[in-house]
């Protein structure tokens, strides 16, 4: 086979630029510090990175953005809760103390505002907030759980489930005096005050506009563990809290008091027979002005709400449903981060502050009657007859006095039960947050590894080994330059040297 020159130098600059090819491919690994630049240079090390790739970004946006977004929530939403549940715990301390001491009319009132204070701080709790959104309002994280001013534009009708258990047996004075009974002839005092026992139903507000008079609805259990709807109960009246007769329904038909005041249905004894073993009792309810403090029905209840001020906008219909935030937090996994208002903060703790707050008032306005009527009797110019009808007096309002200082105790004595009860629901929501939050403090845990874990791989996959390409590039450039040296050699002579 014939060599020729052109044969030897074009082998010749074949070799080269291969060898200069590896020159260069060693020194763009050894200064990127990457194995391919380009797909072509490595295909199955170009769909191994981008799959890395893929994934280390998934990962670090749960780990870095939804999971500190997640902890920061559940932290806020744990120090509400821990406060809710401290200031339970005084409540609590406070109706002890109510209940128990033997307590001046001042301090009764120091107790009291205590209460009113604590009862709107607990709500105010409600109104937490993480970056805008507020925690405890389920999917409505722009709507507060209560009003956040007086509101009379927005009309509520308001459907309200009790079971027969929730009914609750109570006690009123009835036959008080007032100072001015004294100047009316026609009473003689000879009939003392009384304590009247009654049941009710005491709905979620009070000042409402009317309730629902086609009836009361309502299921019992039957055998078989089911619920059958019974005949709606329909002797319903509605009275005002000033009405002598508010809290004794009526005895033929047994009837039922809607108090509209305070929100209370008084039920005769022969129909809470009929009601104590319901396991449903529907209740719908009107209500067209709002305070300052009091938690937004559509938080709580199926309710239909219409605006006043905006006529032209449709009634909008609340749904009470679960609503649950979820992030992922984790390759196909959602974890639940919110609580619901509904979970933590119930309607019964500040109503029963009210009655609390009701039946001090009531015993100090009686206290005030007596020491009105000591205080007259110290006249000196009074008949005998004036200061035997003043000691008569002073007689039923000492009765008066007693009576109502039952109803205190009494009342006081339901702020101990539902404080204790709404302290285990506070502690529920708070076990069911801290679980998730475990959950989530072991995912990021993982995530953290897992993280750690793809950057090996990614590393390994697509960096080199500087030590071993530092080697390969000298070796290259050493190769590369002894393949020039060859060349130089080769080329030197021709077939002119030797004519």
């Amino acid at each position: 086979m014939r060599i020729t020159n052109r044969m030897m130098t074009n082998n010749m600059l074949s070799n080269i630029n291969k060898n200069k090819l590896n020159v260069s491919k060693l020194e763009e690994q050894y200064s990127t510090g990457k194995k391919i630049q380009k797909p072509s240079d490595d295909p199955i090390v170009t769909v191994r990175a981008l799959r890395l790739r893929t994934n280390l970004t998934e990962l670090e946006q749960y780990y870095e953005k939804n999971i500190p977004d997640a902890v920061n929530w559940m932290d806020v939403t744990e120090g509400s809760l821990s406060t809710i549940n401290e200031i339970l715990r005084q409540i609590n301390t406070q109706c002890v103390q109510g209940s128990s001491d033997p307590l001046t009319a001042t301090d009764r009132a120091s107790i009291a505002q205590n209460l009113m204070e604590m009862k709107e701080q607990i709500y105010q709790e409600g109104n937490t907030n993480y970056a805008g959104r507020y925690v405890f309002s389920g999917y409505k994280t722009d709507s507060s759980l209560t009003f956040m001013e007086n509101t009379k534009n927005l009309i509520y009708d308001i459907k309200e489930n009790f079971t027969g258990e929730q009914i609750e047996m109570v006690s009123r004075v009835t036959g008080s005096y007032t100072v001015s009974d004294y100047d009316n002839p026609a009473i003689d005092f000879e009939n003392p005050p009384k304590m009247e026992n009654t049941y009710r139903i005491k709905l979620s507000y009070d000042n409402l506009e009317n309730i629902n008079l086609d009836g009361i609805r309502f299921t019992k259990p039957v055998p078989g563990g089911e619920s059958e709807e019974q005949t709606p109960i329909e002797n319903i009246k509605t009275v005002s809290a000033y009405d002598p007769s508010a809290y004794i329904p009526e005895d033929t038909p047994p009837g039922i008091n809607f108090i509209y005041e305070t929100g209370e249905l008084i039920i005769h004894e022969e129909l809470y027979k009929e009601l104590r073993l319901a396991d449903n009792i529907e209740l719908t309810y009107k209500k067209t002005s709002f305070n300052k403090g009091e938690l937004k029905p559509e938080h709580y209840f199926d309710c239909v709400m219409i605006d006043t001020d905006k006529p032209e906008q449709p009634a909008i219909n609340y749904i009470k449903a679960k609503q649950e935030i979820q992030y992922e937090v984790n390759f196909n996994q959602m974890l639940t981060i919110n609580t619901e208002g509904s979970d933590a903060i119930s309607h019964k703790i500040g109503r029963d502050i009210d009655d609390i707050l009701k039946s001090v008032d009531d015993v100090i306005q009686t206290e005030e009657k007596i020491v009105e009527i000591k205080k007259r009797l110290e006249d000196k110019n009074l008949t005998e007859e004036q200061v035997l009808r003043y000691e008569k007096m002073l007689e039923q309002l000492d009765t008066e006095l007693v009576l109502k200082k039952e109803v205190m105790q009494a009342a006081f004595a339901r702020g101990i039960t539902s404080s204790n009860n709404e302290q285990d629901r506070v502690n529920v929501a708070v076990a069911d947050l801290g679980s998730r939050q475990y959950r989530l403090r072991l995912t990021e845990n993982r995530l953290s590894s897992q993280r750690v874990d793809f950057k090996e791989l990614l590393s390994k996959n697509e960096d080199v080994d500087i030590v071993d390409t530092i080697i390969n590039f000298n070796a290259a450039q050493m190769i590369y330059n002894s393949s020039l040296s060859a060349a130089s050699r080769v080329v030197q002579n021709s077939l002119l040297d030797f004519l």
